[in-house]
């Protein structure tokens, strides 16, 4: 290393990103201007024009093909662009320092956060979330329930560890800048990360990205992204994550053979839902299919996809069970906002997990039609009965010897609308739906382990609607779990090329829309729905999702979010129900739909991208939840 210049590297694809800091320039930066280094930092005005430029540019050129593995990721909550990214961020940084052999001269650290990650980190555990990966931690591996803990003794001490190696200080008030009204000009979520030696002088900087999914870029790798920094380390990637190029040029589709030892690309590139499907027609394959033999490329084998597919499964349907069951009654946050999911699952349930339930009701069959139908609302102290002829049976003892309580009618009697007497119904898929829903959310909202899927504020949908198949339409899980989960990665990737899965750049639109088309994509294609009809599916699914926004109220992940999956859940089974009814009779494709999307984001105000300035979080009168600078 040149003795005049220290350098931290950035684990760019496929070389390193340097940013050179001279010794001399540098010596003894003051901590208060250090946010203004260096020059990209922008102005409010300046970052709405070039987000707007950003924006309307026509979409990045080459195929859109990623790992399955990163679409789906374990991670925590309550966001993977706010919680999940960062922490990510935090590892990268100080693994460049530790390579560099630079941790050791670190004395302090500033962090600067900026846009919708100052916004609103506050309330999506950001700040933990890159104190703890500055301290070691990793998303997938953290034990979720040391992460408040571990905070609370670095605010109190304020003292970080640094990788587990070493200890400097940090106050937050003075080391944690929130800079909600600047915006770096790649993306919304930008933060910087600065250390300094012992006499003050600036060792490294960098800046990161986390542009939704849990995924980190750069400035210089913002088109082809980095996607190996959810492995953090590169030297234990596969190098086909490390070398591969989006030039869809390198992956002709007109080639008689999927070309599968060009380490450029994988065998079926695809850059849009059009050459999805000729790749489907050219090659007698299912969309599943496609994604599986991609997966390959990058250094998988058979045993290995099927094993991260169950893994993923394995983790979504824990997060289900831990949301039904949990003891705890209100969520975290000044909303104190009452758990739903344990209340809905004793409603409707008769056990799919053992235990939960309460002892009187019993476990439900297998997965068949007549066991849907045989499900009937459970009885209650307030049901209204009658007798065949009509008359009322109010009076009458109930078989365990207590007098049915009369229901609490309102309205007048003495009227010529006679009110209604309450009453309980049962829509099966919908209540389910729902049920699985809200449990992954809520667990979500309380820090818990998690799948993106494709992000963490939408990560309901996917997991309730693939849990319905399971438990109720599907006659092999593990076959539908594969295919329903590389069918909704295909139309993910879709999305992420030719849009964004980020609410700071599209809103709800980007998180809850998405997951609602990659759902109901996966729903149709376990139905046995032929690729146009799959992807048909997807296009309703995002279509009536257009220009939903992100106004999180206090900055949490819980209102509107919770029930927003609910609602996105059941729009996808519907979505893929129309296109299975309805084959062949459409208008729009999903690639118009994609490019609508991005218009709309675009068109957009930042109000309405996850920073609570507009919408619920203003009219509900919780004020914005972020620190004072």
């Amino acid at each position: 290393m040149n003795p005049s210049t220290i350098r931290i590297a950035l684990r760019a694809r496929p070389q390193y990103f340097i940013r050179r800091v001279p010794v001399g320039m540098n010596r003894k930066i003051s901590h208060s201007i250090i946010s203004q280094y260096p020059t990209n930092t922008l102005t409010s005005n300046q970052a709405r024009e070039d987000s707007a430029l950003i924006e309307t540019e026509k979409v990045k050129p080459g195929h859109a093909v990623i790992s399955t593995f990163d679409l789906f990721s374990i991670g925590v909550g309550p966001s993977s662009s706010h919680t999940v990214g960062p922490m990510r961020a935090g590892k990268i940084f100080i693994a460049d320092l530790q390579e560099l052999q630079m941790l050791e001269k670190v004395k302090t650290l500033k962090i600067v956060l900026y846009g919708s990650l100052a916004a609103t980190g506050k309330g999506h555990h950001t700040p933990q979330a890159i104190l703890l990966g500055l301290e070691g931690s990793d998303p997938e591996t953290i034990d979720t329930g040391t992460i408040s803990s571990r905070y609370e003794a670095i605010l109190a001490n304020r003292t970080l560890h640094l990788g587990g190696i070493r200890r400097v200080n940090f106050d937050m008030d003075r080391d944690m800048l929130w800079r909600w009204d600047q915006v770096l000009k790649t993306h919304p979520n930008g933060m910087r990360f600065s250390c300094f030696g012992e006499e003050g002088e600036l060792l490294a900087t960098n800046e990161y990205f986390s542009v939704g999914g849990g995924f980190v870029v750069n400035e210089k790798t913002k088109v082809d992204e980095n996607l190996f920094y959810k492995g953090v380390d590169k030297s234990v990637v596969h190098g086909a994550r490390l070398h591969q190029t989006h030039n869809a040029a390198e992956g002709d589709q007109t080639q008689d053979q999927p070309a599968t030892n060009d380490p450029g690309h994988p065998p079926y590139p695809f850059e849009s839902g059009n050459s999805l499907l000729a790749l489907t027609r050219k090659h007698n394959l299912t969309i599943a299919q496609i994604v599986h033999d991609n997966e390959r490329y990058f250094g998988l084998s058979e045993a290995d996809i099927d094993n991260k597919l169950m893994r993923i499964w394995a983790v979504m349907d824990d997060c289900i069970r831990s949301g039904v069951s949990t003891a705890e009654k209100t969520l975290p946050g000044r909303l104190g906002l009452r758990r739903r999911a344990p209340m809905l699952y004793k409603r409707l349930m008769r056990g799919f997990y053992p235990g939960i339930a309460t002892p009187d009701l019993q476990l439900i069959g297998s997965a068949s039609a007549a066991s849907v139908g045989a499900i009937d609302a459970p009885e209650s102290d307030t049901q209204f009965s009658s007798n065949a002829d009509g008359s009322d049976r109010c009076g009458e003892v109930s078989a365990s010897g207590k007098m049915p309580r009369a229901p609490l009618v309102t309205g007048s009697f003495d009227h010529a609308i006679l009110p209604m007497p309450p009453r309980k119904t049962m829509i099966p898929a919908v209540d389910f739906l729902s049920c699985y829903a809200i449990a992954v959310n809520e667990v979500n909202a309380s820090g818990g382990r998690i799948v993106t899927s494709p992000t963490n504020g939408a990560a309901g949908v996917i997991p309730a609607v693939l849990k319905y198949v399971i438990e109720f339409i599907s006659d092999d899980p593990e076959k539908s779990i594969k295919t329903f989960l590389l069918t909704a990665a295909a139309v993910g990737m879709l999305f992420k090329r030719g849009s964004t899965i980020s609410a700071a750049e599209g809103g709800c639109q980007a998180e809850v829309g998405v997951a609602c088309s990659m759902a109901s994509a996966g729903f149709a294609a376990c139905m046995g729905a032929s690729p146009e009809t799959v992807l048909q599916a997807a296009e309703i699914g995002i279509e009536h999702n257009l220009g939903l926004t992100c106004d999180p109220i206090d900055g949490l992940v819980q209102v509107p979010c919770i029930e927003r999956n609910s609602l996105g859940a059941v729009k996808a089974v519907t979505a893929a129900q129309l296109s299975m009814a309805s084959t062949g009779v459409y208008r729009v494709t999903l690639d118009e739909a994609i490019e609508a999307m991005r218009l709309t984001a675009a068109d957009m105000s930042v109000k309405y991208k996850e920073t609570s300035l507009s919408g619920l979080a203003t009219t509900v009168k919780i004020p914005l939840t972020v620190p004072a600078c």
